[in-house]
Formats: C-alpha cells, structure tokens, sequence
C-alpha cells in the first residue's frame, strides 16, 4: 500500500469534519457540535495564515489528516508548530498513515527557518499514542497545557453556567 500526502483542499471538507468528530468521540467522548466545527474547519482551509491541514491519501483514497496552527516564542525567535486534529480511519491503521503524516509535517518545519519546533498535546491516558509519539521522536516536556475556554460571545464558561441558572 502506497501512502501519499497532499494539502488538504475545500473539496475535503466533509472528509475532515466527519473525522474531527470521530476523533472526539473516540479519544475524548465528546460529540463536537458541527454548527461549529464546519465553519472552523472551513476558516482554517480558506486562511493558512491559521494553520494547515494535510491529508494523507492510501492507494488514492482519503485515509487521515493532520493539521498544524503556529505559536510565536519570544524565548526562541521562532514559532512552534502545534500538531493537532490527527485521525487515521479505522481501515487505514497500522499502515504508516499517521507516521507518513507526521514526518511530512515534521520535513515542513525543518526547512522553514522560522520554526523552532512542533508541539502537540496528548490526553495522559492515552498511553498508545504517546508511545507512538515517542517512537518518532517526541518527549514529554515539563510543561501541563491550562486552558480557560469561553463559550459563545467570550462568555466565561462559569459565567454561562450561572446565567443559565
């Protein structure tokens, strides 16, 4: 079986959208809202400035995804690749999928003299994919990722609660 990557196109947008909410329900058991998640997928396709998305085509057909957002290091001069929305379909695992995306994001950020490195973040329980990760060169690091999410019109998410009360 041959793996091929390409960027992703406006064409793959059912493609990557279906996958993304695959991908929460399996690693995170969440169901995405897809009134969201369509028009975010389609802003990131339509803005690379955003980020990227890639996929990953076995023997010709749609097989994964990979997609990439950037993060200024003032510490580093440079801009971290964050890793995200990485699904292979169910078929096309265990096929080098996910490792043929990965290095072609990781070739990507090598010859951009802007990036100082990639990134990505993996649930703790998630022990398959962090050795996974590990086999290809990713470390833990000593950091833990904290998040203060807002809902809809920057609304806090206790402050949401509260008015809903």
């Amino acid at each position: 079986m041959s793996v091929t990557i390409r960027p992703a196109r406006a064409s793959d947008l059912d493609f990557i959208v279906d996958n993304n909410a695959r991908l929460a329900r399996e690693t995170e058991n969440k169901s995405l809202d897809v009134a969201k998640l369509r028009p975010g997928v389609t802003s990131l396709l339509a803005s690379p400035d955003k980020g990227r998305y890639f996929i990953a085509e076995l023997d010709g057909k749609p097989a994964g995804q990979i997609m990439f957002t950037k993060e200024w290091s003032d510490w580093r001069n440079g801009f971290f690749w964050w890793i995200q929305s990485v699904y292979v379909v169910a078929a096309a695992r265990r096929n080098g999928v996910f490792t043929a995306l990965f290095r072609h994001v990781e070739q990507l950020a090598r010859d951009d003299a802007s990036v100082c490195g990639l990134r990505l973040y993996v649930d703790h329980a998630n022990q398959s994919a962090q050795q996974t990760y590990r086999r290809l060169g990713l470390d833990a690091t000593e950091y833990s990722i904290m998040e203060l999410e807002f809902t809809a019109r920057g609304m806090h998410q206790e402050t949401a609660n509260a008015q809903a009360r």
